[in-house]
């Protein structure tokens, strides 16, 4: 594996660049070492300026790095905003392909290229986060031989995705943030653990994200065709198989689990309601304006017809109303209205 024996994968999000600061402080620096970091920030942040901040408490070299870049030992390397950071044998990939989870980056996709490059010589880090990137790469890395640590989630600011991991994925540790060091100090003094196979179906996300492309061919080889269509794109999702977070994939490479393709449908059904009540109101408007002119040409009759139209129009906004009122009431998950 070159001059590298161990490289350490840390993925967070909500909280997280404080969660971060403080592990990065106590992480042990030397040859033989290159560390990966995915924040979940906002597609306009300035990834040099968060680096800048994490080289004032390391002595590891930070970078934001940049596409085919080698790695080096003794490195520290930050995703750069609104792009997935993929590891390679001695080489970074990094590039705009398809979300994954709503994010890009994605803590899944670092974590399962570094399974499938480096499989028994890494170390995985969930930090703390809301909803559950992060578990089926810590699941990637824990199949492949890795050692997988996670924030224990009472000390965490959001514990979301350190609880996620911990429902699905047997970890290693469950510790604070500052028992971490001398934890991963201890794992590098020690030879890495017996090499087991990547799992196939690691190795063709791993290419399908990489490629930015998969294949009904490929999508076969790992899942099973659903009842349910992209939200981003509209395609077909293929429910993966063997894998405990339930996730998703499209032909595009759009990527869900469970709880992020519910939240996903129901921000989605939440628009359409609102662009419903809009086109209703206008329309119930339109009525309004139509039955004052019939009145006034001598229309009495037709226009007490067109304000009968007016007034189910706001039977109808009622009703949606009431329909968001209750996905806003169960979280997305229940709407109920009444006839």
């Amino acid at each position: 594996m070159d001059e590298l024996k161990k490289i350490i994968v840390i993925g967070a999000s909500a909280g997280g660049f404080d969660a971060i600061a403080q592990l990065i402080s106590i992480l042990p620096a030397g040859e033989g070492l290159a560390v990966f970091i995915v924040l979940h920030l906002s597609k306009n942040s300035n990834g040099n300026v968060i680096i800048q901040h994490i080289q004032q408490r390391t002595s590891l070299t930070c970078r934001v790095p940049e596409d085919r870049e080698p790695i080096l030992s003794g490195h520290l390397y930050l995703a750069p905003p609104d792009h997935h950071m993929m590891v390679k044998q001695g080489s970074i990939r990094i590039h705009t392909g398809p979300k994954e989870n709503r994010w890009r980056p994605s803590i899944d996709v670092l974590f399962r290229s570094a399974a499938v490059a480096y499989d028994s010589h890494v170390i995985g880090i969930v930090l703390t986060g809301l909803m559950d990137d992060g578990t089926s790469g810590m699941s990637a890395i824990k199949r492949s031989g890795g050692i997988c640590i996670v924030q224990e989630p009472s000390e965490a600011l959001y514990p979301d995705m350190p609880t996620s991991v911990l429902n699905i994925v047997e970890v290693d540790y469950q510790v604070p943030i500052a028992d971490m060091g001398y934890i991963i100090a201890d794992n590098l003094s020690k030879p890495a653990k017996e090499f087991l196979p990547i799992p196939r179906e690691v190795k063709i996300e791993a290419e399908i994200t990489e490629s930015m492309v998969s294949s009904i061919d490929r999508l076969k080889e790992i899942g099973k065709k659903s009842d349910f269509s992209c939200p981003d794109c509209g395609g077909i999702l293929w429910k993966l198989n063997h894998d405990g977070t339930h996730r998703y994939r499209c032909y595009t490479g759009h990527a869900y689990t469970e709880s992020v393709l519910n939240e996903t449908q129901s921000k989605g059904l939440e628009e359409s309601l609102w662009v419903s009540i809009r086109m209703l109101e206008e329309r119930r408007n339109l009525l309004k304006l139509m039955s004052q002119h019939e009145n006034e040409a001598g229309h009495a009759a037709q226009s007490i017809e067109t304000q009968k139209r007016a007034e189910e129009a706001v039977v109808h906004i009622e009703r949606l109303k009431l329909m968001l009122y209750s996905m806003d009431k169960n979280g997305g998950a229940t709407v109920e209205t009444k006839s």
